[in-house]
């Protein structure tokens, strides 16, 4: 990330250490994770220890230190996805992806991660894409949903 474009975000907020949770939510949005030179030029720029945005990135799980796939794929493991069905569509979206929760494939198209819950378990079982959730979505529909979201496409089961 050049040091021109963390610069442009710093400045959207004023230069504010006030900002700095959302400054490096924008700079995760460009790049999808905190690159070390990104959070260098934010601790130099803000005037905010280093420690201090180690802190916070390792805090709050919506930050990645190691970079994250153009999508990211959270299937919920709670009780009521797995009682309906959630291993059987994890499953499902690591034999399509090739990868298992934690990672990021090679291609940087997806980056796959299981949660305990995402709020909608009556819909369970439950996967959430780019932060667009699929219910009650059955082991057969997720390559269709996957294919629809690499071409830009919103098609599939939805909830919201």
């Amino acid at each position: 990330m050049e040091s021109a474009t963390i610069d442009q975000i710093i400045d959207k907020h004023r230069g504010e250490a006030s900002s700095l949770i959302q400054i490096m939510l924008d700079i995760q949005g460009e790049h999808h994770w905190l690159p070390r030179e990104a959070l260098d030029r934010v601790s130099e720029r803000l005037q905010v220890p280093m420690s201090r945005i180690k802190h916070i990135a390792t805090f709050y799980k919506a930050f990645s230190l190691v970079p994250k796939g153009r999508h990211e794929v959270h299937v919920c493991m709670g009780t009521a996805c797995h009682v309906r069905g959630a291993q059987r569509v994890l499953d499902t979206v690591q034999d399509l992806t090739g990868i298992s929760p934690g990672e990021t494939d090679p291609e940087m198209k997806f980056s796959l991660e299981t949660v305990n819950c995402l709020g909608c378990c009556a819909l369970g079982p439950v996967v959430e894409l780019d932060g667009k959730h699929h219910g009650n979505i059955d082991p057969g529909q997720i390559a269709t949903v996957l294919e629809n979201c690499e071409q830009g496409k919103s098609q599939g089961p939805t909830t919201r």
